[in-house]
């Protein structure tokens, strides 16, 4: 414990809580000071002036980095027949109906998105108290309720990240790992934190966006510069 404290504190070193950084600079910054000997994953989060009780308040959507992220989502997709079949073909790591349900509704949950083709939502409905509080709903809104489901799954596999605001108004990210260039990863981060701006909702009143941070796994919160960021 004594070493990873002092592996933290040198991650640290530095850095005031009031430094303030572009997102290039964060990059760099992070890079500079990962020492850990596994690939550790970048995130933002990001802090908006809503509040998601409102449903005139609330971000949610769907973004593709186009670096990917540096892990391989693992897709279940609702569907039958020639539909479930090209789900298979595109990559989904589940497909199924009923059966798949089944399987859901007993705990078994390998996966982190949901696709379902539109006629196979009065059973996908059944699991709203299973699916919903973990944010796997299938939804038209985010592309995951459709009749291409093999557009869906690429998408997905290719490094397609949904948001979702939680309650204190905060949507936090993973996009990228340490290991990419400093200039994918920067380039992940403004995509990002672009689409949750355009995405501010008509219900936002005053400041959108208040606070933006970039951390690894391991290493340190870095503020990033709100004003430097795209309109």
């Amino acid at each position: 414990m004594a070493k990873i404290a002092k592996r933290i504190q040198k991650m640290n070193d530095g850095i005031s809580q009031d430094q303030l950084f572009t997102i290039d600079e964060a990059v760099k910054e992070l890079k500079a000071r990962s020492a850990v000997k596994f690939d550790e994953t970048v995130e933002v989060s990001m802090n908006l002036g809503v509040d998601p009780r409102h449903a005139d308040q609330m971000v949610r959507g769907v973004v593709s980095l186009p670096h990917g992220t540096g892990k391989t989502l693992r897709v279940a997709v609702f569907a039958r027949g020639p539909k479930a079949e090209e789900a298979t073909a595109a990559g989904a790591d589940v497909v199924g109906a009923e059966d798949l349900m089944e399987r859901i509704q007993g705990g078994d949950m390998p996966f982190e998105r949901v696709i379902a083709t539109p006629d196979m939502m009065a059973v996908v409905g059944r699991l709203g108290k299973v699916l919903g509080p973990k944010g796997l709903m299938p939804n038209p809104k985010l592309g995951t309720v459709t009749m291409d489901v093999k557009a869906a799954v690429e998408a997905a596999k290719a490094g397609q990240v949904e948001y979702r605001v939680e309650k204190a108004g905060i949507i936090h990210g993973g996009v990228g790992k340490v290991s990419f260039e400093e200039a994918a990863i920067a380039e992940n981060v403004k995509t990002f934190v672009n689409a949750v701006i355009k995405a501010k909702p008509s219900g936002a009143k005053g400041t959108y966006v208040k606070r933006v941070a970039l951390s690894s796994t391991m290493g340190p919160g870095l503020k990033i510069d709100v004003s430097t960021l795209e309109a």
